[in-house]
């Protein structure tokens, strides 16, 4: 095998060096505790993070660039990393400029202290999209830095993402030439609405099993709704959103479109099509049936060497490491999937 790309990394960036590049009012806010939609509470018994992401001195492994760099980087042979930032909730809140400031400055300690920390660092820099004018102008103010190479917002959102509302966004990142990816965790918050279609959860574990729902949501909508012939040069990721439920809505959109293509009119061939042109996921959580030859023929029923490429989620909880994907992925596809298709979507250098 040749590179590793790892497409999902998580960092801990403290609220005290965000302060540094957020204005007031919002510095005085955040430093007093306030940071926008809260989480609905729901109980996680083995938390948000690996209790064993640590130093030998103790020190969370995720939380500075130097242990990040040498505890999972180093330590799995990772030629490159997309850091995906927390804090992509806020982009929900109802107060927009809070929303937006929050975002700029987070973005601000990323390409200031980690994307100058270790070069194979890349970074998804986060947008709210409450207001989607000020995303996009967030887009403009960084979109051209070499580190910087996906817009990242939040998978709960007010509408399904192909809604117009947040067309200005995918505007800017088209003539950026950046993707744009969603994150799940923050379904159910602020103007997000309830987290399921059935309503509030009854447990973490119904609410996280519920995931994958808004990510078929997004998808259909993005299609449906002309996102990627609007903007035929743009590329949407779905991180952490599962894998295998995508050939059975593939296969629905397609049916669908044959009677109903006139409510679709700027829809001129199969949507499935579309998609597997311009939809791209992340492995983790990969599905795990008893009989692997089942992922297998999942895998079969897409174009998973162009759209499927390799996560760790490190330091959550669920996390995957590299060789337990590849124990997963046949044979034929661990090249595309380990780095192929990321070093061409975000443009890594190949040695």
């Amino acid at each position: 095998m040749g590179m590793i790309v790892d497409t999902d990394v998580h960092c801990g960036v403290s609220k005290q060096r965000m302060l540094d590049f957020l204005p007031e009012p919002w510095r005085t806010r955040v430093a007093d505790g306030s940071d926008g939609p809260g989480h609905l509470g729901y109980w996680n018994p083995n938390g948000v993070n690996r209790r064993d992401a640590v130093t030998p001195d103790g020190r969370r492994i995720e939380g500075d660039p130097q242990t990040l760099a040498q505890y999972h980087f180093d330590h799995y042979n990772i030629d490159f990393g997309i850091l995906n930032a927390g804090g992509v909730h806020v982009g929900l809140s109802p107060e927009p400029d809070f929303a937006a400031a929050y975002c700029s400055a987070m973005n601000d300690v990323y390409v200031n202290d980690w994307l100058t920390a270790d070069e194979r660092f890349r970074y998804s820099m986060i947008v709210s999209p409450a207001d989607p004018a000020l995303a996009a102008d967030e887009i403009h103010r960084l979109g051209d830095h070499p580190g910087v190479v996906q817009v990242l917002m939040p998978s709960g959102a007010q509408y399904g993402y192909g809604h117009r509302f947040y067309h200005p966004i995918y505007e800017a990142a088209e003539t950026r030439g950046l993707p744009v990816a969603i994150h799940p965790g923050s379904e159910g918050r602020g103007v997000s609405g309830a987290p399921s279609s059935a309503g509030y959860p009854g447990s973490y574990f119904e609410w996280h099993s519920n995931l994958v729902g808004s990510y078929i949501a997004h998808m259909i909508s993005l299609v449906a709704e002309g996102v990627f012939i609007k903007y035929p040069g743009l590329k949407f990721v779905l991180i952490e959103g599962g894998v295998s439920w995508l050939p059975p809505v593939l296969w629905r959109l397609d049916k669908n479109w044959k009677s109903l293509r006139m409510t679709v009119p700027w829809l001129e061939r199969p949507p499935g099509e579309i998609a597997c042109e311009h939809i791209l996921l992340t492995t983790q959580p990969i599905e795990e049936p008893d009989n692997i030859a089942h992922l297998h023929a999942m895998l079969g029923m897409f174009p998973a060497d162009r759209m499927l490429m390799f996560s760790t989620d490190f330091p959550h909880w669920d996390g995957d490491t590299p060789d337990f994907a590849l124990r997963l992925l046949p044979a034929d596809l661990r090249d595309a999937v380990m780095w192929e298709t990321a070093c061409r979507l975000y443009r890594l250098p190949v040695p």
